[in-house]
């Protein structure tokens, strides 16, 4: 439906001489335009519902003053009182949308000259329409926006279905869900994707199969062969405890955890099962332990634990992060030796 400009400016009332080509937008695409962008705007369904009364009032070629009284307004909007009309009629005045063009009398009409000139008299939507390419860009950029939301939002939960899936016990998993119950801006949500990307990154999960190595004739050598390997790995992270870092230089320094055992922690042995009582009061899955403590020893499982109390504020996510120096990417960069001269001398200097 196209509309051409008939109105002329006389009598204090705005006009057009002559008539000028139909637009090229039609009508109603505005309408849908501004409908969808009407939140920019400030503006609600009922304004919407008032907009659309007015534009069905509107004959091809007749113009694009609004004749009809606020009665007829009201009726075809829906039974609305006649002040709600005029407050939705203000709104869209001050907006730029529409233009009044009073009579002496307020009354809406159109008289004609001899000449063929018009005056009238009523609801002019003609700035709406002017602004035709304006309202249909604001559409399209929000309905872009939209969109991409949920492009993004769709990548996140996929991801955190493949953190799920790995890691259950992951505390991240519920800090993201609890994120996207909330109506995330697009900047939000690509920073929830980053997040995202990180906590998968630190996942132990290597997609290339195992190298395959050539079995013995005799099973009882490939079992024999497979309890030397593990007998050495345990030797090898039991060694680094013993030697490296004693019991009783971890819980001095790691003061914090220390302070929640009743009793006094004589050994390693005391200190796994302190570690194990301390993990789920952090956040951290019993079953997540069991598995740092069968992938890099119980040693520095239990030293994580410790460790991460110590720290305490400068760890954000404690779930996050023992998973990703024991079982993440970080897993060979975790020196507990290290980090426990780090923080001895930090309490020297504090002293």
């Amino acid at each position: 439906m196209a509309f051409t400009k008939l109105s002329i400016e006389a009598a204090g009332a705005d006009a057009t001489r002559g008539s000028f080509p139909p637009s090229e937008t039609d009508v109603w695409t505005i309408f849908r335009a501004l409908r969808d962008a009407r939140s920019v705007f400030g503006l609600r369904s009922g304004h919407i519902q008032t907009l659309q009364a007015m534009l069905s009032f509107l004959k091809p070629g007749h113009g694009e003053t609004v004749f009809a009284s606020n009665n007829s307004l009201c009726q075809r909007v829906g039974g609305i009182d006649e002040r709600t009309l005029r407050r939705h009629i203000n709104r869209f005045v001050e907006l730029g949308f529409i233009k009044r063009n009073d009579s002496s009398n307020r009354k809406r009409y159109r008289v004609r000259s001899s000449g063929g000139e018009c005056i009238s008299y009523g609801l002019s939507l003609t700035p709406l329409l002017q602004r035709a390419s304006e309202l249909i860009a604001i559409a399209q950029e929000m309905e872009n926006n939209r969109r991409d939301r949920i492009f993004v939002r769709k990548q996140i939960l996929t991801k955190l279905a493949h953190l799920e899936e790995h890691d259950p016990s992951n505390a991240f998993i519920n800090h993201a869900r609890k994120a996207l119950r909330r109506k995330l801006s697009l900047p939000e949500y690509h920073a929830l994707l980053a997040n995202t990307d990180a906590e998968c990154q630190s996942l132990s999960t290597p997609d290339t199969p195992a190298e395959t190595t050539e079995l013995p004739a005799n099973d009882g050598q490939t079992v024999r062969h497979q309890s030397k390997s593990e007998e050495e790995k345990k030797d090898s992270d039991s060694n680094i405890g013993d030697e490296a870092l004693k019991p009783n230089l971890l819980t001095s320094v790691c003061d914090q955890a220390t302070s929640f055992s009743p009793e006094r922690l004589r050994n390693w042995l005391d200190i796994e099962n302190h570690a194990r009582t301390l993990a789920p009061m952090m956040g951290i899955h019993p079953e997540t332990f069991e598995k740092a403590k069968n992938a890099v020893g119980a040693q520095k499982a239990s030293c994580a634990i410790f460790i991460m109390l110590q720290l305490g504020k400068r760890i954000r996510d404690f779930g996050a992060y023992f998973h990703s120096i024991t079982l993440g990417q970080r897993q060979n960069q975790f020196d507990p030796l290290a980090l426990i001269k780090r923080l001895s001398e930090t309490n020297e200097r504090t002293v």
